[in-house]
This record gives structure tokens, C-alpha cells and sequence, in this order.
């Protein structure tokens, strides 16, 4: 998010230091942000590109290039993000689910997907998300590759790497594109940059795709200073800020991951560490007592951290493979404290006077 240097989070980088870039010319970003030569030895250039107004609009517009309305349908491997099935609901596309293995760090199952799209031709588009959101892991890249060359199948996969500046160098598969024609990578300036308010997001794939998506949009799709700021935060000295920024939140991820678990009525950490999230188990009894993963406790303490305590989770109960889980995103160092501590006091008062008795008292204190 973009804020006043008055207000601002710490981490952030701001539309000062951002401003004073814009003046000083702008070099090609992708000679250093995407151009790594850690899976091609070719280069990305401008005729592999769609920027859009945000992710979301990559989306949508996968989805109007390449499904027919009624007919076609697409692919995606729950737990994920939610705006794929929106996306396909206002579009009119059937929506086939196969899920991550839950049982195995919410790993993509290849055979599965392939037998899907083997046995169904109107799926279109296989959407995968990379870090997993809500389960913050990668997906294999021999994973990936499995589904890219499936023998019969004609279709797009598209990756979803809003996350991908928290995982480890070389992770992304934006050059990946080069190589496979039917593979469209899709990256944000939302997570890692703090620039979510100027709605940018872009996708890289072969330039016959690019070419189709970029004659879709509408003009103008991005405006003058979202435009003008997305290309100074790429600069060098503006890519060293966020990589700094990464640096202190993976430190204070780790404290988490370290500090969290003492807690009683915390249970496992699900998924992987590959994002500025971890996604945590919520236990109905201590762990050494026998406790289980609980949707009545997870959502009490989700409700109760945010009336009470003013901190902000996200309850992820109901997504398949998540029960009882909690996703909580990384802050800094005080935030965490807070955290730490509300959830210490929180999750101890449900587990010693259960659920409804402490959340009438909640309404008792508010009435």
C-alpha cells in the first residue's frame, strides 16, 4: 500500500523515494528483474509482456482470450486463491477443482491434473498458484513441467507468482516462457513492493499470447503515474530497498515460526515458507494433551484477535486440506510482539473457559 511518509509501515517503499527515480530515465526492467538465466539462456523482452491494472485484470483476460462463455471451463488445485473461480463465475466458465495433496506440503498432483484435462477438452486453462496462497509453497517445477507437456492436451497454464519476491532467488518460472509456448507467468508489484494502490500486474508468455492479450485490453488500462511509478520502483536502487524489506520480514517469519509453536493450542505449521504468511493449525486442547485441529476455536480466535485486540488473521477452516488453520501475515518487529501476545492471551482464554463463554464475555465488555 502506498502511504504518506507521515504514516507509512516501515517496510514499505514510499512514493518519495520512488518519485525521485522517475526523473532520471528508465531502463528496460526486465534486464534486471526477470532476466536471471536460471532456467533458459534466452531473454525476455517487451513482446513477451501484458501489464495490467492489478493481477485480477490478467485474469479475467486469460479467461475472455481463451474460454467460450457457457462451453469452456478451467482448472484450478484448491486450496488457492479465491479470484480465479470469481473471475470464471463472472465469465460464465465452468470451474474444475484438483486438489493440492494436502498430506504432502499441498504439493500439485501432476497425474491428477493430467488425467483431468485428458478426460475433459473444454478445460481451457490450468491456473496454478506459486507460492501456494493460502499455503505459502512453491510448486515443484518437475511438477509443473509434467502438466506443460501433457502429449494431447492444447490448453494454457498459467502461474500465479504474486508471492514469488518472498520465495528464494530462482524461483520464479517468468523466463520459463521462452521455452514453453503455452505457459503464461503472471507477477504483482502488490506484495513484496507495498505498491498494491497503484494496481499493477503483468503477465509473461510467448509473444503470439502476449500479442492476444495485449489487443484485449482496454486502452489506457494503466494510468500516467501508476505507469511512471511501477518502472522508478523497478530501478536498482529501488530493487535494493525491497529486497531489504524482504530481508526484515523473512527475520521476523522466523520468529514467528520459532515463538508461534510455544503457544498452547498451536498446532502444526501447514504448507511451506515461501511467502510474507504461514498458515497455522488451531488446536481445541493443547498439542502434548492430545489436541486436534479445530474450526469452532480457529474462527473464535480469529474474530476475537480482531474485535479485541486489534490484530487482523485470516480464518482458511473451510478450504480444503486447512481445518483449523489460520493464515497470519508477517509484519514488523512490534507488530509480531503484538501478535505473539494477543494470540498467547486470546487462544489461552478459549482453551481454559471455552469458546461461548468467552465470547459472552466479549459481549458483555463491548455492550
Amino acid at each position: 500500500m502506498l502511504q504518506s511518509s507521515g504514516s507509512r509501515k516501515p517496510w514499505c517503499i514510499t512514493v518519495e523515494q520512488i518519485s525521485r527515480s522517475t526523473s532520471a530515465g528508465t531502463e528496460n526492467p526486465l534486464e534486471f528483474t526477470s532476466n536471471t538465466h536460471d532456467h533458459t539462456a534466452k531473454s525476455l523482452g517487451p513482446e513477451h509482456l501484458m501489464v495490467g491494472s492489478g493481477s485480477d485484470e490478467v485474469i479475467s483476460s486469460l479467461i475472455l482470450c481463451f474460454c467460450r462463455p457457457g462451453r469452456d471451463k478451467m482448472l484450478i488445485c484448491p486450496p488457492t486463491y479465491g479470484m480465479y473461480g470469481v473471475s470464471a463465475c463472472v465469465n460464465d466458465v465452468g470451474v474444475v477443482h484438483v486438489p493440492l495433496d494436502a498430506y504432502n506440503g499441498f504439493r500439485l498432483r501432476p497425474e491428477a491434473v493430467n488425467k483431468a484435462l485428458s478426460s475433459n477438452p473444454s478445460i481451457k486453462i490450468v491456473y496454478i498458484c506459486s507460492p501456494g496462497n493460502p499455503t505459502a509453497a512453491c510448486i515443484a517445477k518437475e511438477d509443473i513441467q509434467r502438466v506443460l507437456e501433457h502429449p494431447t492436451w492444447n490448453g494454457v497454464v498459467v502461474i500465479d507468482e504474486a508471492y514469488i519476491d518472498f520465495a528464494l532467488d530462482g524461483s520464479s518460472l517468468a523466463e520459463w516462457v521462452l521455452e514453453f509456448q503455452n505457459l503464461v507467468v503472471m507477477q504483482t508489484l502488490s506484495k513484496a513492493w507495498g505498491l498494491a494502490g497503484i494496481r499493477v500486474g503483468a503477465a509473461f508468455t510467448s509473444a503470439p499470447i502476449a500479442k492476444l492479450l495485449n489487443s484485449l485490453k482496454a486502452p489506457y488500462n494503466i494510468s500516467s503515474p501508476s505507469s511512471a511509478l511501477a518502472c522508478a520502483a523497478l530501478r536498482p536502487e529501488n530493487f535494493a530497498i525491497m529486497k531489504e524489506s524482504r530481508r526484515k520480514i523473512m527475520q521476523q517469519r522466523d520468529r514467528i515460526l520459532q515463538e508461534l509453536p510455544k503457544i498452547p493450542g498451536i498446532g502444526a505449521f501447514r504448507g511451506g515458507i515461501d511467502a510474507n504468511f504461514v498458515l497455522v493449525e488451531i488446536l481445541d486442547k493443547p498439542r502434548d494433551s492430545g489436541g486436534r485441529p479445530s474450526n469452532e476455536v480457529a474462527l473464535a480466535l480469529y474474530n476475537l484477535l480482531a474485535e479485541g485486540k486489534g490484530i487482523v488473521v485470516r480464518f482458511r477452516g473451510k478450504d480444503f486440506g486447512c481445518r483449523g488453520c489460520l493464515r497470519v501475515t508477517v509484519g514488523t518487529p512490534d507488530e509480531v510482539d503484538r501478535l505473539l501476545e494477543g494470540m498467547k492471551a486470546v487462544l489461552g482464554e478459549l482453551l481454559d473457559q471455552g469458546v461461548d463463554r468467552v465470547k459472552d464475555k466479549l459481549g458483555e465488555a463491548q455492550a
